[in-house]
């Protein structure tokens, strides 16, 4: 993903694309208030 494009994604996202090219296939939560978040493929995944 270029420049461009993540700078129209949310902090919170851009984090989470910064983390998933340096870790591919590693499942990544996020802590959103009192819950964890997957997003993406990794929720797909989560969910089979």
């Amino acid at each position: 993903m270029d420049q461009a494009d993540l700078a129209r994604h949310t902090p919170l996202m851009r984090q989470y694309f910064a983390a998933k090219a340096e870790l591919p296939d590693t499942l990544l939560f996020f802590r959103m208030g009192d819950f964890y978040e997957l997003f993406y493929d990794d929720a797909r995944k989560a969910a089979r």
